[in-house]
């Protein structure tokens, strides 16, 4: 139904699109992960309970 909606001539034209995308989706989250984990402050999270 995607491919004939987009027009696409044949099913592998859409599936690349998506795996691309989701690729890409997938470097983009793995990058910002990487990021985010420099700014994280040492110890635990803000929201962790100490057990005694």
């Amino acid at each position: 139904m995607i491919k004939e909606l987009l027009s696409h001539a044949h099913i592998g034209v859409t599936a690349g699109v998506y795996v691309q995308l989701r690729l890409q989706r997938q470097a983009i989250e793995t990058l910002g992960d990487i990021l985010h984990e420099d700014d994280a402050p040492e110890g635990p999270p803000p929201s962790a309970s100490i057990v005694r």
